[in-house]
């Protein structure tokens, strides 16, 4: 834990932070941009996280504990912005055809749960996919040179 305190690993995580919140924001509550933010920090994060590790299974374990933390802030950033409108299903007399959601099903109730379950579950979920792929795509095309030093004696 003091590790990843440290100034090195800090500035990074606030960086993020900032720039998922700003992501969010451009979407305005939408969060198209954040999952594709998680491109970026997959692919910019493995030299951060990983510099002088010389096993891979680490390597990918680091990876998707990196894509587990991108997601949960963005769970959690959803859960503030969408949280508070599931009251909305309790309320019998709720109008969620004028709500502003798109009708994706035939009922206007189940498409504003369907609506929910996207924004609040699914798009973080599709965040830490994207993250995922884009660690694991840096890893195999651009190897940190340990990795590559013991990939080398393993052959």
């Amino acid at each position: 834990m003091r590790k990843f305190m440290s100034r090195k690993f800090l500035i990074p995580i606030l960086a993020f932070l900032l720039l998922d919140l700003l992501a969010i924001g451009a979407g305005m509550g939408v969060p198209f941009f954040p999952i594709l933010f998680g491109f970026i920090v997959g692919w910019v994060a493995p030299p951060i996280i990983l510099p002088d590790t010389s096993d891979l299974r680490h390597s990918l374990k680091a990876c998707l504990s990196l894509a587990c933390l991108t997601s949960c802030f963005t769970l959690l950033v959803m859960l503030l912005i969408w949280g508070p409108f599931a009251s909305m299903l309790l309320n019998p007399a709720a109008d969620f055809v004028n709500f502003g959601i798109p009708m994706i099903l035939y009922d206007p109730k189940a498409s504003f749960i369907g609506w929910l379950i996207l924004m609040i579950f699914i798009s973080p979920a599709l965040q830490a996919l994207t993250t995922v792929f884009a660690a694991v795509t840096r890893l195999a095309w651009r190897m940190p040179r340990s990795l590559q030093q013991s990939s080398n004696l393993a052959q």
